[in-house]
């Protein structure tokens, strides 16, 4: 039963399926990124608005977020991950054929429908979960976040191969990546759909139904755990929401920001690789840390690691392609904690007759964060520099500490492990 210690038969079965998924998405999800503003500033002739890429896949994450939590609540994790998924691969395929066609308006609602595999690439997290007991979540939700580097940081590196593959089919060159996002984004979700089986979400809710001393016991630990499950996933979001807003605004400007002080499109796909490997390779240590020493420690470090970024963002020389490369990494770094300890607190205060709704609602909430923070984050280095966008992205990160000292007063999570 989810709910002991001891994990569950099929969790091993599950997590193999989820690792291939997310190695296939992972390509998809770091290729668009690299690209997706450059793409929208060369076919709307400004950088004021080279944010609405982000912001665009954000909120349609946004959207596929509660599409994919109500899938998953009827009929299970397997439906609703690799329809998330098929509707990423349309969306890619709709910017690769707004590109050809110099079509803004195709763009736009392509890229919305692109944010599909962001959402599903992130849902599925929680599909590693469900099976594990309290004292695991930490480390099976780590398990799946990393399977994503490997493809995360392949796909950035293939940018100029794939835009090379473009020209000769007379697709312009920035729309490569999209035609690997649509290829990975389509393989993941016909794994899903194939392979993960035993579904982890309708297996726990079976097994919850048929040990009901388990399920007394186990609702009893989680309401002594955090005591009052709302404020725990108010907190458990707030945590996320604020790793989110920040790491996308300053990423989202990182390429543009390169280009403008000479560097190539190599230069930026080679720093994003480092950002985003940062974002999902750590997983393995953070899932340790967010079970042996608790989620609030967790989710404070993660609001001192993005200053630190930020600072570096700031202050680094614009000739120095390795210390952005640092800045991004340690943005990665951040986002990681932050990610992972939400999720363990979400994920340990809702019970799992709505579990996947509730998930689905909380990163509703992170995808318009992020989708604020792209859009905003073209309009401040216009109007302002970099450097700004950068610095003010840390500080604002430094909300999560006074949140997290509130709920720790409160004891509403508990401050060392659940």
């Amino acid at each position: 039963m989810s709910s002991t210690a001891t994990p569950h038969p099929a969790q091993r079965r599950v997590l193999t399926v989820l690792v291939a998924a997310q190695v296939l998405s992972g390509a998809g999800l770091a290729a668009g990124i690299t690209v997706g503003a450059l793409l929208a500033e060369r076919m709307l002739g400004g950088t004021s608005l080279s944010g609405v890429p982000i912001a665009l896949f954000t909120l349609g994450s946004a959207a596929t977020a509660v599409m994919v939590g109500r899938i998953s609540q009827r009929h299970g994790r397997r439906a609703g991950l690799a329809v998330g998924y098929w509707a990423g691969a349309a969306g890619s395929l709709g910017v690769v054929a707004a590109a050809v066609a110099d079509n803004v308006v195709l763009l736009f609602v392509s890229l919305f429908a692109y944010g599909a595999g962001t959402a599903t690439n992130l849902q599925a997290r929680y599909a590693g979960a469900d099976l594990a007991g309290p004292q695991g979540r930490g480390r099976a939700l780590s398990t799946v976040l990393v399977a994503t580097t490997l493809g995360a940081v392949i796909g950035p590196n293939l940018v100029t191969l794939t835009g090379d593959l473009a020209e000769v089919w007379s697709v312009p060159r920035l729309a490569g990546p999209f035609m690997l996002a649509a290829l990975a984004y389509g393989a993941a979700g016909l794994v899903l759909w194939l392979l993960l089986r035993p579904d982890p979400l309708l297996t726990a809710r079976a097994l919850a139904d048929t040990a009901p001393a388990a399920t007394s016991a186990s609702a009893t630990e989680a309401s002594d755990a955090p005591t009052g499950r709302g404020g725990s996933v108010a907190l458990g979001a707030a945590v996320m929401v604020l790793t989110q807003l920040v790491m996308v605004a300053i990423m989202t400007m990182t390429p543009v920001h390169m280009r403008d002080h000479g560097h190539g499109v190599g230069a930026a796909g080679l720093v994003i690789a480092v950002h985003v490997g940062a974002m999902y390779l750590p997983s393995p240590v953070t899932g340790v840390l967010v079970d042996r020493f608790g989620r609030l420690p967790v989710a404070v470090a993660s609001g001192a690691v993005l200053l630190a970024s930020g600072m570096l963002a700031a202050f680094a020389p614009v000739h120095s392609v390795a210390l952005l490369a640092i800045a991004l990494g340690l943005l990665g770094l951040g986002w990681n904690l932050g990610l992972l300890s939400g999720t363990a607190i979400v994920t340990d205060a809702t019970p799992l007759a709505t579990r996947a709704r509730t998930q689905g609602r909380v990163d509703v909430a992170i995808a318009f964060a992020g989708a604020g923070g792209g859009m905003a984050s073209g309009m401040i280095v216009s109007a302002g520099s970099f450097a700004v966008l950068s610095l003010a992205g840390g500080v604002i990160a430094l909300a999560v500490i006074p949140a997290v000292a509130s709920a720790s007063r409160s004891s509403r999570v508990p401050a060392v492990r659940p």
